[in-house]
């Protein structure tokens, strides 16, 4: 049942997004618990000790993203969705394969993006943006499931030191803190 729900609230994202509107209030609301993350927000808005990004930055963008892939993410229940496309340019400054088949970066943000990092980016993250690409990786932890069978993600990893633009789904990652592209449709250099 969770991944019929799940499907149908990445659906609504997306068209959300093609449209241009966002989610209202009352939409949020019939959610369920998705209301206290909505809550939480509007009171990090007010507390700039705790905020994170909410607005998008000049380098936001409404296309490129891949819902389909979202569908790949792991324990998807933990990222609240901040933004559903937005896209940050800056530098890989950490690259590493995670045991759910993902590929984990930090993008040190260029200049101009800093409202898309929180206080649990600067003090564990040194600052920078976290980046995942699911599903890029061979799956070793058998919590993870069947999330990934038969599927092969085809977004560009880049290396540690590359500029980039990536582009994908802006949450926050409820079990860290920080905030991340989680998951990253597509990944250029630039």
């Amino acid at each position: 049942m969770k991944p019929l729900i799940y499907c149908l609230l990445l659906l609504t994202l997306a068209l959300s997004a093609c449209s241009g509107k966002s989610e209202t209030k009352r939409q949020r609301d019939d959610d369920g618990p998705k209301k206290r993350d909505s809550e939480k927000r509007d009171e990090e808005k007010r507390d700039p000790e705790t905020a994170t990004a909410t607005a998008s930055p000049a380098a936001a963008t409404a296309e490129g993203c891949d819902p389909a892939i979202s569908a790949r993410v792991y324990n998807a229940e933990r990222l609240a969705v901040l933004n559903p496309c937005l896209t940050a340019t800056g530098t890989i400054a950490e690259l590493d394969q995670n045991a759910d088949g993902d590929t984990h970066m930090l993008l040190k943000l260029d200049a101009g993006q800093e409202s898309l990092i929180n206080k649990k980016n600067e003090k564990k993250k040194e600052g920078d943006l976290v980046v995942e690409v699911v599903c890029s990786a061979p799956v070793s932890e058998k919590k993870v499931g069947s999330i990934c069978d038969g599927y092969t993600n085809a977004v560009h990893i880049p290396k540690v030191g590359d500029a980039v633009k990536v582009t994908g789904t802006f949450v926050n990652d409820s079990h860290n803190g920080w905030n991340e592209i989680h998951p990253a449709s597509k990944i250029e250099p630039r």
